[in-house]
């Protein structure tokens, strides 16, 4: 319920919300066994992508915690308000540069729309799964077959 009362404001300083998110002592850290930190973001961030990967690699290894990022892509190039943002990357760029993060911070990536799903680590990891199950029941089928023909 407390995030239906939550706002959007801020700014698109990555560097300083992830310093803030993962140089805090997390309490009862012990307690848990794994810790992940998700970002919902509509934009680029405001510095380099190496500079990030760089970041986050260090950071992630660390502490032992993955990065995950859920990007949303609303009007292409502007706001809500029409306003390009400060550091403008069309869609792909963006995408392209939150997967490479991602990467370094071991985590997963997920790209929506109002149109729908673009791209996900998760339903990529279900396909490729549902192919493996698919090749595997089609080899045992040919094996039973040519037991079959054997007897």
């Amino acid at each position: 319920r407390w995030v239906l009362s939550l706002e959007c404001k801020g700014s698109r300083n990555f560097m300083s919300a992830l310093r803030r998110a993962v140089e805090v002592d997390f309490k009862d850290k012990d307690k848990h066994k794994s810790q992940g930190l998700y970002l919902l973001t509509t934009g680029i961030p405001d510095q380099e992508t190496h500079t990030i990967s760089a970041y986050v690699a260090e950071a992630c290894a660390g502490l032992g915690f993955q990065l995950h990022v859920c990007l949303f892509s609303a009007t292409q190039g502007t706001d809500s308000s029409g306003i390009i943002p400060a550091r403008y990357a069309t869609p792909r760029e963006t995408a392209s540069a939150f997967k490479e993060i991602v990467q370094a911070a071991n985590g997963r990536f997920h790209w929506f729309g109002e149109a729908g799903i673009f791209e996900s680590d998760d339903i990529t990891s279900i396909i490729s799964e549902m192919e493996k199950a698919k090749n595997y029941s089609q080899k045992c089928a040919f094996l039973v077959e040519s037991l079959k023909q054997r007897s």
